[in-house]
């Protein structure tokens, strides 16, 4: 399974209520106190509240901290993070923020991104929030995180700088390129910290992608607004096993009626070996009732000139058409048996083990049997060396009567 978060900041996203949405969620709290405090910073306390905003119930978290206004660069941080005892995705992941907030800071204030030194999100209570959050990321298993658009008020907010535009300088750079939305709200809905955590950790942008939910949690700001509900929405959720989606292709076909079989197969060959993920026919008819075939071919887009070229040489076709596809590919692994002396290899996925057909076919000719035995027999002992793993797998030579 690919444990999945979907992330919802309808009302906007903060560090505190990014970790106050996981731990509602069922991130331990304790355990984060715990673990963070191998960063080796005292004088500091999370407190975690159940609160009300616009009647949704939500996790109000917030950290107390002793230390004062501390400025502190973005090495200075990373150098917290990386000599604690942490699980490496989560030294990972909040590096990576940390590093995009350093960027976006030095493009605003026109610096050496090294050079930059952070004042709010500088603090132990960003530090904690954003360490924290990757914390209860590792918790709950997250490998894959998909973002809603990003809501955004308007108007002047305080900074250490003074008066700054709502949303801030820094927000809105690091946010190019993410969906967002403005809201009539006179209230900075997003901060730096949040829009670095969007950012930093998203996979993907959009709509809840396809799972089973497991949980939910809303992490509630400090603001209790008259309209909007002050809260971040996450869902938990399983996507469907060892598949991937999201991989962009395109398809490649054109028309041909002035061509036989013979030359039509050799095309499909030419688009294969140049590249082509898959090629194929399908019959059709075209005017003056003749029987035609569309050539297709699944190509990377990069590929498009070069195998429009083929597609156009091979075929005699005066054009072709190109569409993008979306592919969701099933993952996979390679062994190999031995069946009478001859290597065959065995394609697995979660739901089948198939024999490679070309090492079948080889198998058959230098043994004298027939290609659907050799194949039964290779799927057959891969299952009998592999007991766990092939349950509920289907061998496909298995239907051969």
């Amino acid at each position: 399974m690919t444990r999945t978060l979907w992330v919802h900041p309808f009302n906007g996203i903060a560090g505190d209520m990014m970790l106050g949405a996981l731990v509602d969620s069922g991130a331990d709290a304790s355990m984060i106190r715990s673990d963070l405090g191998s960063l080796g910073v005292p004088g500091w306390s999370i407190k975690t509240e159940q609160v009300f905003r616009n009647g949704i119930g939500a996790i109000n978290l917030t950290v107390d901290a002793d230390e004062g206004h501390v400025h502190r660069t973005a090495g200075d941080i990373i150098e917290l993070v990386e000599q604690a005892d942490l699980p490496p995705r989560v030294v990972e992941r909040a590096t990576r923020v940390f590093r995009a907030l350093a960027d976006a800071e030095g493009h605003v204030h026109r610096v050496d991104p090294s050079t930059v030194h952070f004042h709010e999100v500088g603090g132990i209570d960003a530090i904690i929030d954003v360490v924290g959050s990757c914390l209860a990321l590792e918790q709950l298993a997250v490998d894959h995180i998909v973002v809603a658009p990003v809501a955004m008020g308007q108007g002047i907010a305080k900074s250490a700088h003074g008066l700054i535009p709502n949303p801030a300088p820094a927000t809105v750079r690091l946010l190019e390129g993410v969906p967002v939305r403005g809201l009539d709200v006179r209230v900075e809905l997003t901060t730096p910290t949040g829009a670095a955590l969007v950012v930093a950790l998203a996979d993907a942008f959009g709509p809840m992608p396809p799972m089973s939910i497991t949980s939910s949690g809303f992490g509630a700001g400090d603001n209790e607004l008259d309209e909007h509900p002050n809260v971040l929405h996450v869902v938990l959720g399983d996507a469907a096993p060892s598949v991937s989606a999201g991989d962009q292709l395109t398809v490649l076909e054109a028309n041909v009626d002035d061509l036989s079989g013979e030359y039509l197969a050799h095309a499909i060959q030419q688009l294969l070996d140049h590249g082509a993920l898959d090629a194929w026919l399908t019959p059709i008819q075209m005017k003056h009732e003749r029987p035609a075939a569309t050539v297709h071919a699944l190509i990377h887009p990069s590929d498009a000139e070069a195998i429009g070229a083929v597609l156009l040489h091979e075929t005699g076709s005066i054009g072709f058409r190109a569409y993008g596809v979306e592919r969701a590919a099933t993952e996979r692994s390679t062994d190999r048996v031995d069946v009478g002396g001859s290597e065959i290899r065995i394609k697995v996925t979660a739901h089948t083990n198939k024999a490679e057909f070309a090492d079948v076919v080889a198998a058959a000719k230098a043994l004298g049997r027939p290609a659907w035995r050799i194949a039964r027999e290779a799927e057959a002992q891969w299952s009998a060396d592999n007991p766990s793993s092939s349950e509920g797998r289907d061998s496909p030579s298995q239907r051969v009567p």
